[in-house]
């Protein structure tokens, strides 16, 4: 159920609705937006059917929610919600927000090289991963810790947001500790227990589709970590398996615009993963962004045949400014910014 409360309405009648709503064994999820305060009631319906809340001063409005996914529905918000990661970038706004680094974090010289060159050419957030899942347990796993603290190190020298991946429930307060922005894996999709935990923070979450996952599925796993009140998810298409095998994955364009139907939470498309080319991250990239999502994962990487992963989809430096250039023109064709 959603409780729409009136423009004119106080926090003290908003307070009062919310004790009662917690009296009943129910959950409240509060949404201040900035005309009106919604409040989510989590539960069974029966029970709010039996104590009806439009009895309450300054309430206008009790509607169901009829999608699986209540608080990631448009119905409960009907607005695009905005996530900032700190004072200046903010996700889902008329500016698409370009998040570039390389797949591992190597060393600080790596790091920091990568980080300057993306920076100058317009990227906002730096990524790299500490913790890598890979599809053999030989392959190289992540600098761990360590990379974590290369990351924060390189982020204060360069004034870049960052963003890296989580991978363990026992690893989320190490990674907010040195990050930005979580980042939940296609592989980790339906980790329920991981997304709870994440939940229970406030820290902004990049969320990515899973390898086989359904929209719905994607919206259903926001679902877990808004419902433990994270409200900061981003969601993320970074390709799903189809039976194509030129490429990677499969990019789901068309999941921008859907999602976006279906939700209020920003869209970012992740171009590297879907492709496994960075031939292709290029044209991708400009799908996307034509597509209308609200920010670009891209894979960048100073000498990609040494990379300790995925080299074949990092793109050079100089590639990153001329895919830059080439993006900001379709944004602009749209009515955005890069």
């Amino acid at each position: 159920m959603i409780v729409v409360f009136k423009k004119e309405a106080t926090d003290k009648q908003i307070n009062i609705l919310i004790k009662r709503v917690k009296e009943l064994g129910l959950k409240p999820m509060v949404s201040k937006g900035s005309e009106r305060t919604i409040v989510g009631v989590i539960g069974p319906e029966d029970i709010v059917r039996l104590h009806p809340l439009d009895v309450f001063e300054g309430v206008d409005n009790v509607m169901p929610v009829l999608a699986p996914y209540k608080l990631v529905s448009r119905e409960f918000k009907k607005q695009g919600s905005v996530i900032s990661v700190n004072k200046n970038i903010k996700i889902g706004t008329k500016k698409i927000i370009v998040i570039a680094g390389p797949c591992s974090i190597e060393t600080k010289k790596q790091l920091k090289e990568i980080a300057v060159k993306v920076k100058k050419s317009g990227a906002s957030i730096l990524r790299g991963g500490a913790f890598k899942p890979r599809t053999s347990p030989y392959a190289f796993q992540g600098l761990g810790e360590e990379g974590l603290k290369i990351l924060k190190g390189v982020s204060e020298d360069t004034g870049l947001a960052t963003v890296t991946e989580v991978m363990d429930t026992r690893d989320v307060h190490l990674v907010a500790k040195y990050a930005d922005v979580f980042q939940v894996g296609a592989r980790n999709m339906q980790n329920f227990s991981l997304l709870k935990e994440i939940g229970q923070t406030k820290k902004p979450v990049i969320l990515k589709r899973g390898l086989s996952a359904t929209i719905k599925e994607l919206l259903m796993s926001a679902e877990y970590i808004l419902s433990e009140g994270n409200f900061n998810v981003i969601l993320c298409e970074r390709g799903i398996r189809t039976f194509e095998d030129f490429t990677r994955n499969t990019l789901d364009v068309s999941a921008v615009p859907v999602i976006k139907m279906l939700s209020h939470l920003p869209v970012v498309v992740d171009p590297s993963h879907a492709a496994g080319k960075w031939g292709l991250v290029n044209p991708l990239s400009k799908a996307a962004v034509a597509c209308g999502c609200d920010g670009l994962l891209v894979e960048v990487h100073s000498n990609p045949c040494r990379s300790l992963s995925d080299g074949s989809q990092q793109l050079l430096p100089e590639n990153f400014t001329r895919l830059m250039k080439e993006i900001k023109k379709v944004a602009e064709a749209i009515g955005r910014d890069i």
